[in-house]
């Protein structure tokens, strides 16, 4: 599985800059590599399966993340 680099908008509402997709070196499992577009602009990773995964909302399911864009538009 793969996703398009750029930005995203968490359902929560944050918006993060996806940089790459990593691979685990003993379990080869998928890792989306990201950096906060807010505050110290930190990187972190989160599991492909659990980055592109729906969520239970009170509307419903929905992305965990929505795929904004490839360039910054803020």
């Amino acid at each position: 599985m793969s996703i398009p680099l750029g930005y995203y908008e968490h359902y929560k509402g944050p918006r993060y800059h996806v940089i790459g997709v990593a691979r685990h070196s003993e379990t080869e499992e998928e890792f989306v590599v990201y950096r906060t577009c807010y505050g110290d602009e930190s990187l972190w990773v989160r599991p492909l399966s659990m980055f592109s995964e729906l969520v239970e909302t009170p509307e419903g399911k929905i992305p965990r993340f929505r795929f904004l864009d490839t360039q910054d538009a803020s």
